[in-house]
């Protein structure tokens, strides 16, 4: 009984600590300077312009939920861009993306906010709009 108990508590421990390092690597990405992204993306984002990324893969569950939303932003909005993990990692590991779905708003070259998992309309639309 004594080594069920010490076990769930492990687990449970672990469980924290991966989500405090998440919480302390995002928080940390805040405020960084954006560099050396190819492509279009990258000229837009040297350019200086507000550009909210969306990170995803069309594995995850949560962003099957959430692309429509996307799409429904990036039809109002001409700085959303989706990013398919699956096809270009490399634009990811750049921004240090660790999970999907991630959005990342960045304004001039500098990231401003880094947000991990779902989000509603309402969230997107007001964190694009700030």
């Amino acid at each position: 009984m004594n080594n069920v108990l010490i076990i769930i508590l492990a687990i449970f421990g672990l469980f924290v600590a991966a989500q405090l390092y998440v919480r302390v690597s995002t928080f940390r990405k805040k405020g960084k300077a954006v560099t050396d992204v190819p492509g279009k993306l990258g000229k837009e984002i040297n350019q200086g312009k507000k550009l909210l990324l969306y990170f995803y893969t069309h594995s995850c569950a949560a962003c099957k939920s959430m692309t429509p939303l996307i799409d429904k932003l990036s039809g109002e909005h001409d700085n959303v861009h989706k990013v398919n993990l699956g096809t270009d990692m490399d634009v990811g590991r750049k921004f240090g993306v660790m999970a999907t779905p991630t959005l990342v708003l960045v304004e001039d070259g500098i990231i401003k906010s880094f947000l991990i998992g779902a989000k509603s309309y309402s969230q997107l639309k007001t964190l694009l709009e700030n």
